[in-house]
C-alpha cells in the first residue's frame, strides 16, 4: 500500500492537503471528502484519522485507490463556521456546467481526474432522525434511484445493530440537492455517492466513532479493505 500527501488548490488561498492511498491490487476508486462545512469537526476528525491510520499502516487498503480530503474548506474550518457561500451548493449541476466557487471547482477537478466509483461526503447535522423525519442527524443520504441505496441499507443495518441507544439509530434519506457534491458526483460522474450525517448533539467522540465505522463499512462493501 502506498500513501502520498498532496495539496488541493495549491498556490491559492484555498490550499488544503489531501491523501491518495493506493492498494497493492487493482480495484475501485473511492473519494472521501469532509470539512465542506468548516464547523462539522467530528467528520473532519474521522477523515483525518483514516488518513493517518493508512499512512502508519494501522488500516490497510488492499484493492483500489482511496482519495481522502479531510478539510476541504480550510478557511471555514479555521473560523469553525459553515462557510459563506455554502460550498455545498456550488458544485457543477450539468456536464457542461462549471462550479460556482474555485474550491468546489478544485475538488471536482480532482474527482474528474480519478473518476471515483464511490464518493462519501462526511457531514454533521442538527436533530436525531429517529425522533423526527424532518432533520438530518444520523442519516445516510443518497440520490433517488441510486445504485447505492441497497448498500446504504446494509450499512445502516450493521450500524444500528451496534448502537445500544435506539434514538441514535441511522436512517436512509433519498433526495437530490443540486449544487451539492453528492448530487454532482451521482449525476455527472455516475458514482455511488452518499452523504453521511452524524448528529451534533451527541458527544464528539461518539460522532467520530460513527463516522469512522460507517466509512469502514463502505470500504468493505467496495471490496477495498
Amino acid at each position: 500500500m502506498l500513501v502520498s500527501r498532496q495539496v488541493l488548490a495549491a498556490s491559492s488561498a484555498y490550499a488544503s492537503p489531501y491523501y491518495i492511498v493506493r492498494g497493492m491490487n487493482p480495484g475501485p476508486v473511492m473519494m472521501i471528502t469532509s470539512g465542506v462545512h468548516g464547523n462539522e469537526t467530528a467528520s473532519i476528525a474521522g477523515a483525518q484519522k483514516l488518513a493517518d491510520h493508512c499512512a502508519t499502516g494501522r488500516y490497510v487498503i488492499h484493492r483500489g485507490t482511496l482519495i481522502i480530503v479531510p478539510r476541504v474548506n480550510q478557511q471555514a474550518y479555521a473560523k469553525k463556521i459553515r462557510g459563506t457561500p455554502d460550498l455545498n451548493r456550488t458544485f457543477p449541476r450539468r456536464q457542461s456546467g462549471k462550479a460556482k466557487h474555485p474550491l468546489a471547482a478544485a475538488v471536482f477537478q480532482l474527482a474528474r481526474a480519478h473518476q471515483p466509483d464511490w464518493w462519501l461526503d462526511l457531514h454533521e447535522a442538527n436533530g436525531l432522525s429517529q425522533l423526527s423525519p424532518h432533520v438530518l442527524g444520523q442519516t445516510l443520504i443518497t440520490n433517488p434511484g441510486s445504485s447505492s441505496v441497497p448498500i446504504c441499507r446494509r450499512v445502516i443495518e450493521r450500524m444500528n445493530r451496534s448502537i445500544s441507544v435506539r434514538n441514535q439509530y441511522f436512517n436512509l434519506k433519498r433526495h437530490e440537492l443540486p449544487g451539492s457534491a453528492r448530487t454532482a458526483a451521482s449525476r455527472l460522474l455516475k458514482a455511488k455517492s452518499v452523504t453521511v450525517e452524524t448528529c451534533w448533539s451527541l458527544k464528539r467522540a461518539v460522532r467520530i466513532k460513527y463516522q469512522t465505522e460507517i466509512v469502514h463499512h463502505f470500504l468493505r462493501e467496495a471490496g477495498m479493505s
